[in-house]
């Protein structure tokens, strides 16, 4: 699978962690920053994440926050992009099966690492139910 990932400072070390988890998973990925602890815009990130992830680019897309709150907003206002802030695996789970969330949002400050590996494998190994959620999304638009 191919997954876009962005995080600002306050996800960056997060990002790391992810980023190592993905590689040993064999997902090919793409890093757009940041890439230092130096404060930055999210909303920038979240821009770039979802283009790649509308244009098929990606697959999907992974953003990291202090919160994951900002990214998880800013990453919606696209067409076609549904974010999900999740912080345990069920969030994570229902997001994909119900949703079919294209990007994952995740917060550093209030998830640990142990934890967003889970929440990463289970979003990724999810697939989505279709049949009647497919109807509610299309309600989306």
């Amino acid at each position: 699978m191919k997954v876009v990932i962005g995080s600002d400072h306050g996800g960056f070390a997060l990002k790391k962690v992810v980023l190592e988890l993905l590689g040993n998973l064999g997902h090919e990925i793409q890093d757009i920053g940041c890439y230092t602890l130096d404060s930055v815009d999210y909303p920038a990130f979240a821009d770039q994440v979802s283009e790649k992830v509308i244009s098929g680019e990606a697959d999907r897309g992974i953003l990291i926050c202090g919160t994951g709150i900002g990214m998880s907003m800013a990453a919606n206002k696209h067409q076609g992009i549904r974010a999900a802030l999740c912080s345990e695996q069920y969030t994570a789970h229902m997001s994909r099966e119900h949703n079919d969330a294209n990007v994952l949002c995740m917060g550093e400050r209030v998830t640990g690492p142990g934890v967003a590996e889970e929440i990463v494998r289970t979003w990724l190994g999810t697939p989505f139910g279709g049949g009647r959620h497919q109807r509610r999304i299309e309600l989306f638009s």
